[in-house]
């Protein structure tokens, strides 16, 4: 291969130009309204955020600018006008005719005035393709107030992409600002219905710093409640409480105050009625520099604040792209934990003055204080007197419970609760049901914020041990009764015992731990391995007491049974009396349990008919 030959096979290494992307303006549309966009409603609100951003930059040149937007609809068609700082032909080109570019990301908004970004709600180009969602046709007209020989200037759009612009006289538009006028595109017309316009504005623009007006109905309503002077305490709370069921349809037991000025943030925390899941996100309305930015904020408090419904006004926290929620930052972080902070402080407020009150509140929401107080040991200390637990001794602070019980012992689960709750109560014994969703958790926590207190978890031999002992005498006479009732019981991993208490009514008693559960569970499964699990499970095998029956010598029914002859007879009773007391813990019942109890049952009725049959 000659050179000449080689050259012209090598690559071109002449510049090429260029390309730009096609953009399918319908198919973007179709990914702002099903995917960026909650709702086609959003329009509305880029259209007011583009009216508001306009005055804010004419003002920040003219200070006594006026400050307007008026909203004209008619059945498929709105009309909205604004005396903002307007558009001159150079700008149509460069911000209305290139998707995504903004108006607000120029340099300057006048000579020698440096642009602040956070005065500004949106971006006008995107503000406009939101509005393709329900409109087959824009048309903006527009007079810049930094120009004032500068024409009018008409840009037309239609929703396959194609656009005209064109100068109208000044006639046009006498006044600077920009006039946008929508057509509704097939199906959309709703949107664009004046009741709907007016019920939209009202909702998004309720807030905002200008007169808003849809026709002649005014849209803004200034100052916010939670900025309005009331003749005293208790007309702010019955105005709020008015405000709050026009809102989000309650009437709150109360109202927290909700001002961070570092944090730009004023509002009000409205406490609901009635209890909620703390699994379930409290959702609230927040709204940026006046307009409505989404009513589902989800991550504005922290999660053990389930019980309050938030509704405020910001100028610090970042929107995301669709502008409809907010973005996960350190400012959004520091503003959790701030509005957190002052929750609390509310919190401690009620405990200090208005005792009432709190009782009230704890009365509905003592399980999100309960959360909050596993974390905040101040928290913990001052909700003490206060917060319920359900005890031996009746619904009972940890403060209260602790003053009358030397050792406060607790149970980590409510069968176990029930299972010696009322023999523990007649010895004497003082039980907390630390089965509920962060009980055990604040009782363990208890010498931390009470020092010298003594907490004990409950388990089986705690409670044996505060039952009386039988008689030797009387249980040495009672042996082969009780030699009998373990020999039945013992396949099911479970000892008998002999002991006296109070009440009198309760013939057994059935005692475990987890520990014993865990190691019951462990020899059922080894039963049932193969030889290689059987042997794996037989390793684990634990040094842990095993459940035991306990029988109650001072029960009519266990005298009569232990003076018993038959051995048969005594094993179908002790296993009568093992059900009835399993029954008596609500403690799920296993598949021999079940069994245990059939054949009891059986068992009984065929001694109870065996006289009948003998005299057949």
């Amino acid at each position: 291969m000659d050179s000449q030959t080689s050259k012209s096979s090598q690559p071109s290494q002449s510049p090429q130009p260029p390309h730009t992307f096609q953009v399918d303006l319908r198919g973007l549309v179709d990914l702002l309204s099903h995917h960026l966009y909650s709702s086609p409603k959003v329009y509305l609100r880029e259209l007011l955020q583009n009216a508001v951003d306009a005055i804010t930059a004419r003002r920040a040149e003219q200070p006594d600018a006026p400050a307007r937007v008026r909203l004209y609809a008619q059945p498929g068609a709105l009309r909205v006008e604004d005396s903002g700082v307007g558009l001159t032909e150079a700008d149509v080109h460069t911000l209305l005719a290139t998707i995504g570019r903004s108006s607000k990301r120029t340099d300057r908004i006048a000579d020698g005035i440096q642009e602040v970004r956070s005065d500004f709600l949106g971006q006008f180009g995107i503000g406009l393709l939101a509005c393709f969602v329900v409109a087959e046709r824009i048309r903006v007209v527009s007079r810049s107030a930094r120009t004032p020989d500068a024409a009018v200037v008409e840009w037309t759009a239609s929703d396959d992409g194609s656009y005209t612009v064109r100068t109208l006289p000044q006639e046009a538009r006498p006044e600077p600002g920009t006039t946008v006028h929508l057509v509704a595109r097939a199906g959309a017309g709703e949107w664009l219905a004046p009741e709907r316009v007016l019920t939209l504005a009202r909702d998004f623009g309720s807030l905002l710093p200008y007169d808003v007006r849809v026709g002649d109905e005014a849209v803004t309503d200034l100052p916010a409640p939670w900025d309005r002077s009331y003749p005293s305490p208790a007309n702010r709370r019955v105005a709020l409480a008015r405000h709050c069921h026009d809102l989000f349809g309650f009437t709150p037991l109360d109202s927290i105050e909700l001002n961070v000025p570092l944090a730009g943030i004023r509002g009000v925390a409205y406490v609901l009625p009635s209890a909620v899941s703390p699994a379930q996100r409290a959702t609230h309305r927040v709204h940026l520099k006046g307009m409505l930015l989404t009513e589902r904020a989800e991550q504005l408090l922290p999660d053990w604040a389930f019980f309050v419904r938030c509704v405020l006004d910001t100028d610090s926290l970042r929107p995301t792209a669709s502008r409809e929620s907010l973005y996960e930052d350190e400012t959004l972080a520091a503003v959790r934990e701030a509005l957190g902070t002052r929750i609390r402080s509310w919190l401690t407020g009620l405990a200090a003055g208005d005792p009432q009150r709190l009782a009230a509140f704890l009365s509905v929401h003592h399980l999100g204080v309960k959360s909050l107080a596993r974390h905040d040991k101040e928290m913990l200390r001052t909700m003490l007197p206060w917060l319920p637990f359900e005890t031996t001794d009746g619904q009972l602070s940890l403060e209260e419970f602790a003053l009358r019980h030397p050792v406060v012992h607790f149970t980590r689960t409510v069968e176990e609760y029930r299972q010696v709750a009322p023999i523990a109560s007649a010895q004497g014994v003082g039980v907390i049901n630390g089965g509920y969703a962060y009980d055990s958790e604040l009782v363990e926590a208890l010498p931390s914020v009470r020092p010298g207190t003594v907490v004990a978890e409950l388990d089986a031999d705690t409670v044996t041990a505060h039952l009386d002992a039988v008689d030797p005498a009387e249980e040495l006479a009672l042996s082969g009764f009780l030699a009998a009732a373990r020999a039945k019981l013992d396949p099911l991993g479970c000892d008998v015992v002999l002991r006296a208490f109070h009440p009198l009514s309760v013939p057994a008693l059935h005692l475990d731990d987890r520990a014993a559960r865990h190691e019951q569970a462990r020899a059922e499964a080894e039963e049932q391995a193969d030889d290689l699990w059987a042997g794996i499970l037989g390793s684990l095998r634990g040094s842990a007491p095993r459940a035991r029956l306990v029988l109650n010598h001072l029960n009519p029914l266990i005298r009569r049974i232990s003076s018993l002859g038959e051995p048969e007879l005594i094993g179908t009773a002790t296993e009568s009396l093992y059900g009835q007391a399993l029954l008596m813990a609500q403690r799920p019942l296993r598949p021999a349990d079940t069994a245990l109890l059939n054949r009891a049952f059986i068992g009984l009725l065929e001694w109870a008919t065996h006289g009948e049959d003998g005299n057949s």
